[in-house]
Protein backbone atom coordinates (compact mmCIF):
# COMPACT_ATOMS: atom_id res chain seq x y z
CA UNK A 1 0.00 0.00 0.00
CA UNK A 2 2.84 2.31 1.20
CA UNK A 3 4.48 1.40 -1.81
CA UNK A 4 1.41 2.11 -4.65
CA UNK A 5 1.04 5.37 -2.92
CA UNK A 6 4.76 6.54 -3.53
CA UNK A 7 4.20 6.25 -7.42
CA UNK A 8 1.33 7.76 -7.04
CA UNK A 9 2.85 10.77 -5.35
CA UNK A 10 5.87 10.56 -8.01
CA UNK A 11 3.11 10.28 -10.99
CA UNK A 12 1.22 13.72 -9.30
CA UNK A 13 4.61 15.61 -8.81
CA UNK A 14 5.69 14.92 -12.30
CA UNK A 15 2.22 16.22 -13.75
CA UNK A 16 3.52 19.97 -13.41
CA UNK A 17 6.97 19.48 -15.30
CA UNK A 18 5.20 17.63 -18.28
CA UNK A 19 2.80 20.46 -18.00
CA UNK A 20 5.68 23.07 -18.52
CA UNK A 21 7.07 21.17 -21.34
CA UNK A 22 4.33 20.88 -23.26
CA UNK A 23 3.45 24.68 -22.67
CA UNK A 24 7.05 25.68 -23.72
CA UNK A 25 6.30 23.57 -26.87
CA UNK A 26 3.60 25.14 -27.43
CA UNK A 27 4.48 28.53 -26.94
CA UNK A 28 7.48 28.19 -28.87
CA UNK A 29 5.76 27.11 -31.82
CA UNK A 30 3.19 30.47 -31.36
CA UNK A 31 6.80 32.09 -31.45
CA UNK A 32 7.80 30.89 -34.76
CA UNK A 33 4.58 31.47 -36.19
CA UNK A 34 4.50 35.32 -34.95
CA UNK A 35 8.14 35.64 -36.56
CA UNK A 36 7.27 34.19 -39.84
CA UNK A 37 4.76 36.32 -40.22
CA UNK A 38 4.06 39.60 -37.78
CA UNK A 39 7.80 40.37 -37.86
CA UNK A 40 8.57 39.53 -41.04
CA UNK A 41 6.29 41.93 -42.56
CA UNK A 42 7.18 44.48 -40.08
CA UNK A 43 10.81 44.03 -40.78
CA UNK A 44 9.93 44.45 -44.22
CA UNK A 45 8.40 47.61 -43.83
CA UNK A 46 11.34 49.43 -42.29
CA UNK A 47 13.69 48.32 -45.31
CA UNK A 48 15.37 45.57 -43.44
CA UNK A 49 16.52 42.66 -46.16
CA UNK A 50 15.02 39.30 -46.73
CA UNK A 51 18.53 37.95 -46.64
CA UNK A 52 19.03 39.33 -43.08
CA UNK A 53 16.01 38.39 -41.76
CA UNK A 54 16.59 34.76 -43.05
CA UNK A 55 20.13 34.53 -41.27
CA UNK A 56 19.00 36.58 -38.22
CA UNK A 57 15.54 34.82 -37.34
CA UNK A 58 16.83 30.66 -38.76
CA UNK A 59 16.57 28.46 -35.36
CA UNK A 60 15.95 31.48 -33.28
CA UNK A 61 14.38 30.38 -30.28
CA UNK A 62 12.83 31.57 -26.84
CA UNK A 63 15.33 32.26 -24.03
CA UNK A 64 13.49 31.04 -20.86
CA UNK A 65 16.08 31.83 -18.67
CA UNK A 66 15.56 36.08 -18.89
CA UNK A 67 13.39 37.86 -16.26
CA UNK A 68 9.94 38.94 -16.19
CA UNK A 69 8.66 37.38 -18.43
CA UNK A 70 4.95 36.81 -18.94
CA UNK A 71 4.60 34.05 -21.30
CA UNK A 72 0.93 33.65 -23.47
CA UNK A 73 -1.52 31.47 -21.42
CA UNK A 74 0.77 30.83 -18.69
CA UNK A 75 -0.83 32.91 -15.13
CA UNK A 76 1.68 35.33 -13.64
CA UNK A 77 2.73 35.42 -9.93
CA UNK A 78 1.16 38.20 -8.28
CA UNK A 79 3.95 39.53 -6.53
CA UNK A 80 6.81 41.49 -7.72
CA UNK A 81 10.09 41.49 -6.75
CA UNK A 82 12.22 45.01 -5.59
CA UNK A 83 14.90 45.05 -7.76
CA UNK A 84 15.79 48.85 -7.63
CA UNK A 85 17.23 50.52 -4.47
CA UNK A 86 15.06 53.58 -5.00
CA UNK A 87 12.08 51.38 -3.24
CA UNK A 88 13.71 49.60 -0.44
CA UNK A 89 16.51 52.21 0.78
CA UNK A 90 18.71 53.87 -0.86
CA UNK A 91 21.62 53.65 0.85
CA UNK A 92 22.84 50.55 -0.72
CA UNK A 93 22.89 52.00 -3.93
CA UNK A 94 25.42 54.37 -2.94
CA UNK A 95 28.19 51.99 -0.77
CA UNK A 96 31.10 53.82 -0.70
CA UNK A 97 32.90 50.77 -1.27
CA UNK A 98 31.25 50.77 -5.23
CA UNK A 99 31.55 54.64 -5.62
CA UNK A 100 35.01 54.54 -4.17
CA UNK A 101 36.02 51.74 -6.70
CA UNK A 102 35.01 53.01 -9.70
CA UNK A 103 36.49 56.57 -8.61
CA UNK A 104 40.15 54.91 -8.69
CA UNK A 105 39.55 53.16 -11.55
CA UNK A 106 37.93 55.92 -13.47
CA UNK A 107 40.73 58.09 -12.95
CA UNK A 108 43.26 55.86 -14.14
CA UNK A 109 41.43 55.70 -17.33
CA UNK A 110 40.72 59.35 -17.45
CA UNK A 111 44.79 60.11 -17.41
CA UNK A 112 44.54 57.14 -20.17
CA UNK A 113 41.84 58.34 -22.52
CA UNK A 114 42.66 62.34 -21.96
CA UNK A 115 43.49 63.59 -25.38
CA UNK A 116 39.98 61.38 -27.03
CA UNK A 117 37.98 62.93 -23.92
CA UNK A 118 39.22 66.44 -24.39
CA UNK A 119 38.53 65.86 -28.24
CA UNK A 120 34.99 64.75 -26.83
CA UNK A 121 34.55 67.36 -24.72
CA UNK A 122 35.27 70.43 -27.23
CA UNK A 123 32.88 68.66 -29.95
CA UNK A 124 29.77 67.67 -27.44
CA UNK A 125 30.45 70.18 -24.47
CA UNK A 126 29.79 67.33 -21.99
CA UNK A 127 32.78 66.91 -19.39
CA UNK A 128 34.70 64.10 -19.41
CA UNK A 129 34.25 63.17 -15.77
CA UNK A 130 30.73 62.75 -16.71
CA UNK A 131 31.30 60.84 -19.85
CA UNK A 132 33.08 58.52 -17.81
CA UNK A 133 30.69 57.84 -14.32
CA UNK A 134 28.19 56.50 -17.27
CA UNK A 135 30.95 54.48 -18.83
CA UNK A 136 31.94 53.25 -15.38
CA UNK A 137 28.07 52.93 -14.40
CA UNK A 138 27.10 51.14 -17.33
CA UNK A 139 29.63 48.43 -18.11
CA UNK A 140 32.08 48.55 -15.66
CA UNK A 141 34.17 51.01 -17.96
CA UNK A 142 33.63 48.09 -20.86
CA UNK A 143 35.26 45.24 -18.78
CA UNK A 144 31.36 44.03 -18.07
CA UNK A 145 30.89 40.83 -19.71
CA UNK A 146 27.17 40.96 -22.37
CA UNK A 147 25.95 37.33 -21.67
CA UNK A 148 23.29 37.01 -23.92
CA UNK A 149 22.30 37.48 -27.80
CA UNK A 150 20.55 40.91 -28.03
CA UNK A 151 18.40 39.45 -30.84
CA UNK A 152 17.30 36.33 -29.07
CA UNK A 153 16.80 38.68 -25.84
CA UNK A 154 15.04 41.10 -27.60
CA UNK A 155 13.14 38.39 -29.22
CA UNK A 156 12.38 36.65 -25.98
CA UNK A 157 10.77 40.30 -24.78
CA UNK A 158 9.20 41.47 -27.88
CA UNK A 159 7.03 38.01 -27.64
CA UNK A 160 6.31 37.41 -23.79
CA UNK A 161 7.95 40.03 -21.93
CA UNK A 162 5.92 42.01 -18.77
CA UNK A 163 6.76 45.35 -21.33
CA UNK A 164 6.48 43.30 -24.77
CA UNK A 165 5.37 46.58 -26.28
CA UNK A 166 7.67 48.63 -25.19
CA UNK A 167 10.59 45.56 -26.57
CA UNK A 168 9.17 45.26 -30.19
CA UNK A 169 10.17 48.28 -31.44
CA UNK A 170 13.73 47.54 -29.83
CA UNK A 171 13.88 44.39 -31.25
CA UNK A 172 13.10 45.35 -34.91
CA UNK A 173 15.97 48.29 -34.36
CA UNK A 174 17.92 45.45 -33.09
CA UNK A 175 17.09 43.33 -36.89
CA UNK A 176 18.10 47.10 -38.56
CA UNK A 177 21.85 47.45 -36.57
CA UNK A 178 22.26 43.92 -38.19
CA UNK A 179 20.99 44.93 -41.62
CA UNK A 180 23.49 47.99 -41.93
CA UNK A 181 26.08 45.62 -41.11
CA UNK A 182 26.79 47.55 -38.03
CA UNK A 183 28.38 44.52 -36.27
CA UNK A 184 27.52 41.34 -36.98
CA UNK A 185 25.06 38.49 -35.49
CA UNK A 186 27.10 36.79 -33.29
CA UNK A 187 28.77 39.65 -31.81
CA UNK A 188 25.76 41.83 -30.98
CA UNK A 189 25.75 40.70 -27.26
CA UNK A 190 24.02 42.92 -24.85
CA UNK A 191 22.13 42.67 -21.84
CA UNK A 192 19.10 40.60 -20.74
CA UNK A 193 16.81 43.81 -21.94
CA UNK A 194 19.21 43.72 -25.00
CA UNK A 195 21.45 47.30 -23.80
CA UNK A 196 24.18 47.16 -26.17
CA UNK A 197 27.68 47.42 -25.66
CA UNK A 198 29.93 49.17 -23.34
CA UNK A 199 27.11 52.40 -22.99
CA UNK A 200 24.10 50.20 -22.62
CA UNK A 201 22.21 51.59 -25.51
CA UNK A 202 19.20 50.28 -26.65
CA UNK A 203 18.88 49.74 -30.60
CA UNK A 204 16.70 52.31 -31.01
CA UNK A 205 19.30 55.04 -29.45
CA UNK A 206 22.24 53.41 -31.02
CA UNK A 207 20.98 54.19 -34.70
CA UNK A 208 19.97 57.57 -34.08
CA UNK A 209 23.08 58.36 -31.51
CA UNK A 210 25.82 56.45 -31.60
CA UNK A 211 28.95 57.94 -33.29
CA UNK A 212 32.03 56.55 -35.09
CA UNK A 213 34.85 59.03 -33.28
CA UNK A 214 37.61 56.61 -34.06
CA UNK A 215 37.46 57.11 -37.62
CA UNK A 216 37.39 53.83 -38.32
CA UNK A 217 33.76 53.84 -40.80
CA UNK A 218 31.93 51.82 -38.00
CA UNK A 219 30.09 52.69 -34.88
CA UNK A 220 31.32 50.08 -32.15
CA UNK A 221 30.36 50.52 -29.06
CA UNK A 222 31.03 47.00 -28.18
CA UNK A 223 35.16 47.46 -28.93
CA UNK A 224 36.19 50.99 -29.95
CA UNK A 225 36.47 53.32 -26.94
CA UNK A 226 36.78 56.53 -28.73
CA UNK A 227 33.25 55.36 -29.72
CA UNK A 228 31.64 54.08 -26.74
CA UNK A 229 32.88 57.51 -24.93
CA UNK A 230 31.65 59.78 -27.77
CA UNK A 231 28.74 58.52 -28.11
CA UNK A 232 27.80 58.55 -24.24
CA UNK A 233 28.79 62.46 -25.00
CA UNK A 234 26.64 62.59 -28.10
CA UNK A 235 23.30 61.00 -26.42
CA UNK A 236 23.51 63.82 -23.36
CA UNK A 237 23.87 66.48 -25.76
CA UNK A 238 21.10 65.58 -27.69
CA UNK A 239 19.27 65.35 -24.86
CA UNK A 240 19.66 68.67 -23.55
CA UNK A 241 22.82 68.53 -21.68
CA UNK A 242 24.00 72.83 -21.41
CA UNK A 243 27.69 72.82 -21.41
CA UNK A 244 28.91 75.05 -18.67
CA UNK A 245 26.61 74.22 -15.90
CA UNK A 246 26.99 71.98 -13.11
CA UNK A 247 24.56 69.00 -12.42
CA UNK A 248 23.83 70.08 -9.25
CA UNK A 249 25.23 70.37 -5.11
CA UNK A 250 24.63 68.99 -1.77
CA UNK A 251 22.79 71.16 0.29
CA UNK A 252 21.00 71.42 4.02
CA UNK A 253 17.53 72.68 4.02
CA UNK A 254 16.17 73.87 7.47
CA UNK A 255 12.76 72.37 8.31
CA UNK A 256 10.83 75.42 8.05
CA UNK A 257 11.23 74.46 4.08
CA UNK A 258 8.96 71.69 2.98
CA UNK A 259 10.64 68.62 1.73
CA UNK A 260 7.12 68.75 -0.80
CA UNK A 261 8.80 71.48 -2.87
CA UNK A 262 10.87 69.33 -4.53
CA UNK A 263 10.95 67.97 -8.19
CA UNK A 264 11.48 69.24 -11.93
CA UNK A 265 7.97 71.02 -11.75
CA UNK A 266 8.81 73.13 -8.63
CA UNK A 267 12.22 74.92 -9.75
CA UNK A 268 13.28 78.02 -8.27
CA UNK A 269 16.24 80.76 -8.95
CA UNK A 270 18.88 79.99 -6.85
CA UNK A 271 18.76 83.14 -5.20
CA UNK A 272 15.13 82.22 -4.02
CA UNK A 273 16.51 78.62 -2.41
CA UNK A 274 19.18 80.76 -0.78
CA UNK A 275 16.42 83.08 0.54
CA UNK A 276 14.87 80.33 1.78
CA UNK A 277 17.86 79.61 4.03
CA UNK A 278 18.84 76.64 1.58
CA UNK A 279 22.95 76.42 1.73
CA UNK A 280 25.70 74.29 0.58
CA UNK A 281 27.08 71.87 2.95
CA UNK A 282 30.28 73.18 3.97
CA UNK A 283 29.60 76.73 3.45
CA UNK A 284 29.17 79.56 1.22
CA UNK A 285 26.69 80.70 -1.43
CA UNK A 286 24.41 78.26 -3.23
CA UNK A 287 23.61 81.61 -6.17
CA UNK A 288 27.35 82.94 -6.35
CA UNK A 289 27.45 84.54 -9.50
CA UNK A 290 24.10 82.78 -11.32
CA UNK A 291 21.62 84.10 -9.44
CA UNK A 292 18.65 83.68 -11.72
CA UNK A 293 19.63 80.05 -12.73
CA UNK A 294 16.72 77.92 -11.72
CA UNK A 295 17.72 74.77 -9.14
CA UNK A 296 15.40 72.00 -8.76
CA UNK A 297 14.88 70.20 -4.83
CA UNK A 298 15.95 67.02 -4.67
CA UNK A 299 15.06 64.98 -1.63
CA UNK A 300 15.35 60.81 -3.02
CA UNK A 301 14.69 59.79 0.42
CA UNK A 302 13.32 62.68 1.24
CA UNK A 303 14.28 63.89 5.12
CA UNK A 304 15.93 60.52 5.58
CA UNK A 305 18.49 61.08 3.59
CA UNK A 306 21.41 63.70 1.74
CA UNK A 307 19.07 66.80 -0.17
CA UNK A 308 20.73 68.45 -3.05
CA UNK A 309 19.74 70.92 -5.51
CA UNK A 310 20.04 70.31 -9.13
CA UNK A 311 19.82 71.71 -12.45
CA UNK A 312 18.25 70.69 -15.66
CA UNK A 313 21.96 69.03 -16.42
CA UNK A 314 20.60 66.62 -13.55
CA UNK A 315 17.18 65.40 -15.38
CA UNK A 316 19.58 64.98 -18.93
CA UNK A 317 21.71 62.28 -16.77
CA UNK A 318 17.80 60.99 -15.64
CA UNK A 319 17.15 60.59 -19.56
CA UNK A 320 20.10 57.99 -19.58
CA UNK A 321 18.01 56.12 -16.95
CA UNK A 322 14.54 56.98 -15.17
CA UNK A 323 15.58 57.06 -11.96
CA UNK A 324 16.77 59.80 -9.30
CA UNK A 325 18.90 58.06 -7.79
CA UNK A 326 20.87 56.50 -11.02
CA UNK A 327 21.61 60.45 -12.43
CA UNK A 328 22.67 60.99 -8.98
CA UNK A 329 24.90 58.50 -8.81
CA UNK A 330 26.45 59.44 -12.20
CA UNK A 331 26.30 63.57 -10.85
CA UNK A 332 28.11 61.86 -7.88
CA UNK A 333 30.38 59.89 -9.34
CA UNK A 334 31.44 62.84 -11.92
CA UNK A 335 32.19 64.62 -8.95
CA UNK A 336 34.60 61.74 -6.81
CA UNK A 337 37.26 61.35 -10.51
CA UNK A 338 37.44 65.17 -10.15
CA UNK A 339 38.80 64.64 -6.48
CA UNK A 340 35.56 65.70 -4.61
CA UNK A 341 34.40 63.77 -1.36
CA UNK A 342 31.77 61.55 -0.28
CA UNK A 343 28.45 62.95 -0.21
CA UNK A 344 28.58 64.24 3.80
CA UNK A 345 24.43 63.80 5.11
CA UNK A 346 23.78 60.19 5.86
CA UNK A 347 21.19 57.76 4.29
CA UNK A 348 18.61 56.83 6.93
CA UNK A 349 17.66 53.27 7.44
CA UNK A 350 14.37 53.36 5.18
CA UNK A 351 12.27 50.30 3.33
CA UNK A 352 10.60 47.53 4.70
CA UNK A 353 7.80 47.27 2.42
CA UNK A 354 6.84 46.12 -1.33
CA UNK A 355 5.87 47.16 -3.89
CA UNK A 356 2.79 45.87 -3.84
CA UNK A 357 2.30 47.85 -0.66
CA UNK A 358 3.49 51.27 -2.29
CA UNK A 359 0.83 50.32 -5.37
CA UNK A 360 -2.14 50.05 -3.01
CA UNK A 361 -1.05 53.41 -1.30
CA UNK A 362 -0.82 55.58 -4.78
CA UNK A 363 -4.18 53.91 -6.17
CA UNK A 364 -5.74 55.03 -2.45
CA UNK A 365 -4.91 58.39 -3.67
CA UNK A 366 -5.09 58.80 -6.92
CA UNK A 367 -9.17 57.83 -6.47
CA UNK A 368 -8.90 61.10 -4.10
CA UNK A 369 -7.07 62.83 -7.00
CA UNK A 370 -3.76 63.20 -5.96
CA UNK A 371 -1.47 63.30 -8.45
CA UNK A 372 1.50 60.31 -7.91
CA UNK A 373 2.74 60.18 -11.38
CA UNK A 374 1.98 56.07 -11.91
CA UNK A 375 0.57 53.54 -9.38
CA UNK A 376 3.52 51.41 -10.48
CA UNK A 377 4.84 51.12 -6.75
CA UNK A 378 8.29 52.83 -7.48
CA UNK A 379 8.72 55.76 -4.94
CA UNK A 380 9.08 58.29 -7.49
CA UNK A 381 9.44 62.33 -6.77
CA UNK A 382 5.68 62.78 -7.75
CA UNK A 383 4.87 59.45 -4.62
CA UNK A 384 7.48 61.53 -2.48
CA UNK A 385 5.37 64.92 -2.44
CA UNK A 386 2.00 63.13 -2.20
CA UNK A 387 3.18 61.19 0.83
CA UNK A 388 4.98 64.98 2.31
CA UNK A 389 1.49 66.76 1.27
CA UNK A 390 -0.14 64.20 3.31
CA UNK A 391 1.89 64.16 6.35
CA UNK A 392 1.67 67.98 6.54
CA UNK A 393 -2.27 67.42 6.02
CA UNK A 394 -2.26 65.12 9.12
CA UNK A 395 -0.55 67.22 11.33
CA UNK A 396 3.00 64.81 11.11
CA UNK A 397 5.97 66.24 10.15
CA UNK A 398 6.62 65.68 6.31
CA UNK A 399 9.62 63.22 5.92
CA UNK A 400 8.62 62.58 2.06
CA UNK A 401 9.11 59.10 1.70
CA UNK A 402 6.91 55.88 3.25
CA UNK A 403 7.52 53.52 5.89
CA UNK A 404 4.96 50.54 6.40
CA UNK A 405 3.06 52.06 8.96
CA UNK A 406 2.71 55.13 6.79
CA UNK A 407 1.79 52.97 3.99
CA UNK A 408 -1.03 50.95 6.06
CA UNK A 409 -2.34 54.47 7.28
CA UNK A 410 -3.08 56.69 4.11
CA UNK A 411 -6.35 55.77 3.09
Amino acid sequence: MRILLCLCLLFLAALPATAQTADKARIERQFQAWLASTVREDAAKRGISRQTLDTALSGLTLDWSLPDLAPPGVPRKKEEPQRQAEFSGPARYFSEAKVAGLANGGRTLMAKWSKTLAKIEKTYGVPAPIVVAIWGRESGYGAAKMPYSAVRALATEAFMGARKKSFYPEFLAALQIVDGDHIGLNEMRSSWAGALGQPQFLPSKYLTLAVDFDGDGKRDIWNSVPDSLASIANYLRQSGWQPGVGWGVEVEVPENVSCSLEGPEQGKPLAAWQAMGVRPVGGGKLAGRTPDRIGHLLMPAGRHGPAFIVSGNFYVLKSYNESDLYALFIGHLGDRLRGAGAIANPWGDVGGFTRSDVRAMQERLEKRGVDVGTADGLVGFKTRIAIGAWEEANGRRATCFPDAGMLRSIR
